[in-house]
């Protein structure tokens, strides 16, 4: 990449930004390192990372059919288990508060 980042006070647009975390996240390097061979504060990588992150976490939201397995009931407690990657699982038993499950599920999607 040229070194036209090495420009202090430069504003990059859009496209450039996108393009430097893009090569940010391509080089294998840690942000420290990049931004050293590049020229870019710390800073202003972390924030263009941020902001392409989201952006693609938007673009590649396609819904996803996931394999449900229906167990038998115990006793009287009919329970919701979904088990995510990794191995972690999210348990809510019958009269759960639905407030709190939706703001997991938020908090999950925005990690």
């Amino acid at each position: 990449m040229e070194n036209q980042e090495q420009r202090s006070g430069r504003r990059r647009s859009r496209e450039e930004a996108n393009r430097l975390a893009a090569d940010c996240e391509e080089s294998g390097l840690s942000q420290r390192e990049f931004c050293e061979q590049h020229g870019v504060p710390l800073k202003t990588l972390v924030r263009y990372l941020t902001r392409y992150r989201r952006e693609q976490r938007g673009k590649n939201q396609t819904p996803q059919w996931v394999a449900v397995e229906v167990g038998a009931k115990r006793g009287d407690a009919a329970e919701l288990s979904i088990v995510l990657a990794g191995g972690r699982r999210i348990e809510v038993s019958r009269g759960f508060d639905v407030e709190t499950l939706r703001r997991v599920v938020v908090a999950l999607e925005q990690a």
